[in-house]
């Protein structure tokens, strides 16, 4: 082994991932978050918050397109997007490679977070910020759709997991609040989310967030991908009341992509498809789970991922 400097990321109480730092290219804290980014040999830049990887310079095009496409793809012309988070620009990025887009509304409480992007990450936002379709808010992203009542095609929410008790992220894991999202969609429309690791040995996230997402939407579905920075399978869920994503076909999927020439570098409409497919125990968990995040006793986790409810 080289000596040198060496970040140790815990993923449970037990394991850890251990990444060779070249440089340490930025430090500090936010009024919501600690973030650090180093240099590192294997995934170039790494952007660390709150002591967790959130994404990789060479990576981080898989998570991305894994959250952003299926959903914008699931709809036949989608015109208005709504994203909850995604303070380094790339969901952005993703979303206005869609032609059809006109409007992109990019809304983070973190302005701090969002500048230190613009400035140390253009790999991932790539001028994104800077599009004339695109309008970035700074506020709390549910304040921001209470108060505004334009509707979306589509809404994405790309937020870190409400680890802690007293983390404010809960408030945005609720049935309430996908209540609210569903009022803010137009018809036709669907929520795309980030719905955290399946690692069902230690983690409860993903069949809690799909427990709770299907108290709104009819169709709930539940998809995954391993994700090389995380080394992790991480989870993801696309709801509507008018559209059942696995029932659009491959033929119909790869229609869309060759009409809006999106240049997807991972998905293809087969893989696409193969996303859908989940193992047995994730099904399982996910039929048996009982826990419902409510405004009234959001969940959050602890650090080994345990789901837990607590009154507001």
């Amino acid at each position: 082994m080289a000596y040198g400097m060496y970040y140790l990321e815990p993923v449970t109480p037990y394991e850890a991932i251990y990444r060779r730092m070249e440089q340490v290219l930025a430090a500090g804290k936010t009024p919501y978050q600690d973030y650090y980014i180093f240099q590192t040999p294997a995934f170039g830049k790494v952007l660390v918050l709150d002591k967790d990887v959130q994404s990789t310079e060479r990576d981080e095009y898989i998570y991305h397109e894994t959250l952003v496409h299926p959903a914008l793809l699931a709809h036949p012309q989608p015109r208005s997007v709504f994203i909850v988070g995604g303070g380094e620009g790339a969901t952005l990025r993703e979303v206005l490679r869609h032609p059809t887009v006109e409007k992109a509304v990019m809304c983070d409480i973190d302005g701090e977070l969002v500048e230190m992007a613009r400035r140390l990450l253009p790999e991932w936002h790539q001028g994104a910020f800077e599009d004339p379709r695109a309008t970035v808010v700074i506020e709390d992203a549910r304040a921001w759709l209470e108060q505004h009542p334009e509707t979306y095609d589509v809404i994405i929410v790309d937020l870190n997991d409400p680890v802690g008790e007293d983390n404010p992220a809960r408030m945005l894991f609720t049935v309430e609040f996908y209540q609210l999202i569903k009022h803010r969609l137009n018809p036709g429309g669907l929520l795309s989310m980030q719905a955290g690791m399946i690692l069902l040995t230690h983690h409860r996230m993903h069949p809690v967030v799909h427990r709770t997402v299907s108290q709104v939407f009819k169709h709930t579905r539940s998809y995954h991908n391993y994700i090389p920075g995380f080394m992790l399978n991480f989870g993801f869920i696309v709801a509507s009341d008018a559209v059942d994503i696995t029932g659009l076909s491959e033929g119909v999927l790869e229609a869309r992509i060759q009409e809006r020439s999106l240049p997807l570098r991972h998905l293809d409409a087969h893989f696409i498809e193969a996303m859908f497919v989940l193992p047995k125990d994730l099904k399982e968990a996910i039929a048996t789970e009982t826990m419902v995040s409510r405004d009234a006793n959001p969940f959050w986790l602890t650090e080994d991922g345990k789901a837990m409810q607590t009154k507001a």
